[in-house]
């Protein structure tokens, strides 16, 4: 199980990237996803946030190939952006 501080470290960071598209695509993977998660991908996911928003938002929309350290299941996860729920 993954230590709640670090869980709540990673939701503060996904959910304020500084512009609400990057907020939606990034904080909606980290809810929809993280209950599964153990330390190697909260590890994967730490590592993620440390990137430009755009590189993401690239790599998860698929008009750029992500680095081959981010690439598996998270990824594709991510790509499939059936997360992403924007509330007006």
């Amino acid at each position: 199980m993954v230590d709640s501080a670090r869980l709540g470290r990673l939701k503060f960071r996904a959910w304020h990237r500084g512009t609400r598209e990057a907020d939606f695509m990034i904080g909606g993977f980290f809810d929809k996803n993280h209950a599964s998660w153990g330390d190697v991908e909260c590890d994967w996911f730490e590592a993620l946030l440390e990137e430009d928003d755009v590189y993401i938002m690239a790599w998860a929309l698929g008009t750029e190939i992500a680095p081959e350290r981010y690439e598996g299941p998270l990824m594709d996860a991510m790509r499939k952006l059936d997360y992403v729920h924007i509330h007006r």
